[in-house]
């Protein structure tokens, strides 16, 4: 527990590095690789099905989850003291916001657990036929996907605030404090068009190519946190 002891420090710096690519990577698997093996677009049947097939693999994403979301707890706070030097509210309020996004993800999992529930048959319900308990359990996963849209908006918010922080320390390279306020935008965009702009085909390319953005500025970001740490300010002079 050492390392937590000085948020200046570069072993601090270096497990939030850690912490920040294992949110990478279980959120990876969790949020992108195994939906895209079970679900199938407008068909729930299908989906449970898979599910029931390839139960392992669910089960595996949800406890990806639970190990993206341990991390990002952990990483919330630890970010918050790296930059609560800098400027201690916005640096609180990025905190707030990516601890919010949490919380929205951990809600989520509340309509997955019950739209499984209903598609496996364990709650009873003798007045819905099987096509009916499919199509209610294919609503309460659209609702679990739907928090998707809310979560983007916090993380927006914090990346907004965190690469203001990162521009504002000096400590890390200013190009990575740019990326993620650019292409955190993203994520608000992506929010926007699945909500209300969904056949808005322009809009498609430009989430993408700030997705992108984002992405190299977040690894990025975690591998200089990683590899090298927060640069030593240089010495100043004493006055004459």
């Amino acid at each position: 527990m050492h390392a937590f002891h000085d948020p200046t420090s570069r072993s601090y710096a270096r497990l939030t590095g850690a912490l920040y690519l294992v949110i990478a990577f279980a959120g990876g698997f969790s949020i992108l690789y195994v939906p895209g093996v079970l679900n199938v677009a407008g068909d729930p049947a299908a989906t449970f099905a898979n599910i029931g097939e390839r139960r392992g693999l669910f089960h595996a994403g949800l406890v990806g989850d639970v190990v993206m979301m341990t991390a990002e707890v952990l990483v919330s706070v630890m970010l918050y003291f790296m930059f609560r030097s800098v400027n201690a509210t916005l640096s609180l309020a990025a905190s707030y916001a990516r601890l919010m996004m949490v919380a929205v993800m951990a809600a989520m999992l509340f309509f997955h657990a019950g739209s499984l529930a209903l598609a496996d048959g364990r709650v009873p319900l003798d007045s819905f036929s099987a096509a009916q308990r499919f199509e209610l359990a294919g609503l309460m996963r659209h609702v679990h996907d739907a928090g998707v849209w809310i979560w983007q908006v916090f993380f927006f918010l914090h990346l907004l605030l965190l690469g203001t922080l990162v521009l504002r320390s000096g400590l890390y390279p200013r190009l990575l404090g740019l990326g993620l306020i650019v292409g955190g935008t993203g994520y608000l965009v992506d929010s926007v068009q699945m909500f209300a702009l969904p056949d808005a085909a322009w809009l498609e390319a430009v989430k993408i190519a700030l997705l992108l953005v984002v992405t190299l500025a977040e690894i990025g970001f975690a591998l200089w946190l990683l590899t090298r740490g927060p640069r030593i300010p240089a010495p100043r002079t004493a006055a004459a």
